[in-house]
């Protein structure tokens, strides 16, 4: 099983998301920033890890939102991870995604987000 982090950063009522890049895995889907669990990581290291990765930023990774496995296709079960992430140091700098944004809950059903994500993003539809 893959195991995969991701953070609901928020500010100001608003919370950032992060484009996939052209010629990657789900080119042009929307996300979460985090990542893949590496081994020995727990949950909230790896998502620190890949907040410092992808957004240069050290957050202060908070209360576990949700959890639940999903099957791509017959790539297997990932086990997502959803945390909340209010604090962090650092002005976030988009290092992996074909673009940022930061953008009100309301506004989620105008993106093209993962099917991973969907069963999440019925909290804020």
């Amino acid at each position: 099983m893959v195991e995969v982090v991701a953070a609901v950063i928020e500010q100001n009522g608003l919370i950032m998301i992060g484009q996939r890049r052209a010629g990657s895995r789900h080119a042009h889907k929307w996300e979460f920033p985090g990542g893949k669990l590496e081994a020995g990581e727990t949950p909230r290291e790896a998502l620190a890890r890949e907040l410092r990765e992808e957004l240069a930023i050290e957050a202060i990774v908070g209360e576990e939102i949700e959890r639940y496995d999903f099957a791509y296709g017959t790539n297997g079960t990932t086990r997502l991870y959803f945390f909340r992430v209010a604090e962090y140091t650092g002005e976030p700098k988009n290092l992996a995604f074909e673009q940022i944004a930061w953008e009100h809950p309301a506004k989620f059903r105008d993106y093209d987000f993962l099917d991973g994500d969907l069963r999440f993003l019925q909290r804020f539809l």
